[in-house]
């Protein structure tokens, strides 16, 4: 078996390439620094994929932001940058297409998170779903709750885990902002990774969610960093700010019944690993 990530330089992909090296060769591509130079925001007519390669990965995503560029970007990359690469692997004869999306993708509206980042991941779900049904390319969509993982490289999309970290081994007080104790769902990438590993073996279609069974709140967060740290900073509530949102979905295990596997790392053990790479390298 021959696969492709796309995205290559993605903080999951660096984690993935390792565990899907067990199912065959593994290419990478991306902008640059990749086996292959591919950029998703290019005219599709320059989209030229490997020979040979029997599944794609896309882990590629562009996060967005407020201002009118990011929100354009964020849909060039995300939703139409999927959409050509999907026609790229079915012209090339590609037999399995994997999605990594997020489980923001079901955000809607009203929700404090909803952004260029949900929506665009939305769009592109639904994109690749139509695309891939009319094509005749079997494809599989993911929706992972908050990743993290020991490389720094997560700390982008976590900034509260890896601060309060941070904080932690410094011994400065943590602060939850508001009077509510938010919900958290998080997934280690390394349960994804091999969620997504068993996912190409068994040849899976369709969209699914992928989160733990446990929800958390900041506060258990920040208690079992502080714990396992071994930290002497205090945990406190600053109740003259907003309050948080929760930002969590109902649980649904579709998927692990389907692949017969489950995500095994648990939060307390998964800060633990963050704890451990962390004071190894200061």
């Amino acid at each position: 078996m021959k696969i492709l990530i796309v995205g290559g330089h993605s903080a999951l992909a660096q984690m993935l390439s390792p565990v899907l090296a067990s199912l065959g060769e593994v290419l990478t591509a991306g902008r640059s620094g990749c086996d292959v130079t591919l950029e998703l925001s290019t005219s599709s007519d320059r989209f030229c994929l490997p020979q040979d390669i029997d599944v794609v990965v896309n882990t590629a995503a562009h996060f967005g932001g407020a201002d009118f560029n990011a929100l354009l970007e964020a849909e060039h990359i995300n939703a139409l940058g999927g959409l050509k690469l999907c026609h790229a692997a079915s012209e090339s004869g590609i037999r399995h297409f994997v999605n990594i999306s997020s489980i923001n993708a079901y955000l809607e509206s009203d929700s404090a998170y909803y952004s260029a980042y949900s929506l665009s991941k939305r769009h592109a779900d639904e994109l690749i779903q139509l695309y891939c049904a009319r094509a005749g390319l079997p494809c599989a969509i993911l929706r992972p709750s908050q990743l993290y993982g020991e490389p720094d490289s997560f700390r982008r999309n976590q900034p509260f885990l890896y601060g309060t970290l941070d904080k932690a081994l410094r011994n400065e007080d943590i602060v939850i902002y508001g009077n509510r104790d938010a919900q958290r769902n998080y997934l280690h990438a390394q349960d994804l990774c091999r969620i997504i590993s068993c996912v190409i073996s068994s040849r899976v279609e369709g969209l699914y969610a992928c989160t733990t069974s446990q929800d958390s709140s900041l506060l258990a967060v920040s208690n079992t960093i502080v714990k396992t740290a071994g930290s002497a900073s205090k945990v406190v509530f600053n109740r003259a700010m907003n309050d948080i949102a929760d930002n969590v979905f109902p649980y649904d295990d579709t998927l692990y019944r389907s692949i017969g596997t489950y995500p095994e790392i648990d939060l307390n053990d998964g800060i633990g690993r963050l704890v451990a790479s962390r004071l190894m390298t200061s």
